[in-house]
């Protein structure tokens, strides 16, 4: 592991969690974890919590019955640091003690994109339909627009030149860790689908269904 103020991509920290269920996607690591029951699950988040304090570095959590997820990120970084390894480990060793077992579960993000000429013209409406917020994009002058309550997809809008009229203007984009990104769009083909293009693989795939709605299969380098 490099330094702590280190952003890691998940090529650097896929050897440091390779045999735990912690998976590095979009600028996080994500990990699920069943135990016997709701108590249980409970005093497992207790113990976390108390490593959190004294490492003064704090997951985001869900707790269910018998299930605890953990999202683990350097808020104030911008993504994955040493930080957030050291938890992911003690996190791991925890789970060790207390039997917790690690759930097989594929981490990923969903966003909608609108093709449009004017995104500026567009966006009110949509974020008052929606309740949404406004968001810059990274650096670009963009602006997207993102659920405050951080449950629905984010939304951002494309630019075209030309209004397109030959196909749908709106299309999903679902986020999956890169090393599973080829066995998704196989399984993707395999139910229906068509492969548009993949000249941006590994960082986007491009199908669509037998109507031509589309959806981009991406990876994040962080």
């Amino acid at each position: 592991m490099s330094a702590t103020g280190s952003i890691q991509s998940p090529a650097q920290t896929g050897p440091v969690l390779a045999g735990g269920p912690f998976v590095h996607l979009d600028g996080a690591l994500h990990a699920s974890y069943r135990t016997s029951d709701f108590t249980s699950a409970v005093r497992f988040l207790d113990r976390v919590a108390e490593a959190a304090d004294a490492a003064g570095h704090h997951p985001d959590v869900e707790l269910g019955y018998g299930t605890v997820a953990f999202r683990l990120r350097s808020h104030d970084l911008g993504g994955v640091t040493e930080r957030d390894l050291r938890l992911a480990l003690h996190i791991q060793a925890l789970a060790n003690e207390l039997g917790a077992e690690g759930l097989a579960v594929t981490p990923a993000r969903y966003d909608v994109a609108i093709d449009c000429t004017d995104a500026d013209s567009i966006r009110p409406f949509w974020r008052v339909g929606l309740g949404y917020v406004e968001l810059p994009a990274d650096g670009d002058g963009d602006v997207d627009l993102i659920d405050p309550r951080g449950h629905g997809p984010r939304v951002w809008f494309q630019h075209m030149e030309i209004a397109r009229t030959d196909r749908n203007r709106i299309h999903l984009d679902v986020y999956v860790p890169g090393d599973g990104a080829e066995e998704r769009v196989s399984a993707i083909v395999e139910a229906g689908g068509t492969l548009l293009t993949d000249e941006h693989a590994p960082d986007w795939w491009v199908l669509a269904d037998v109507e031509g709605n589309e959806l981009c299969v991406c990876t994040s380098s962080y």
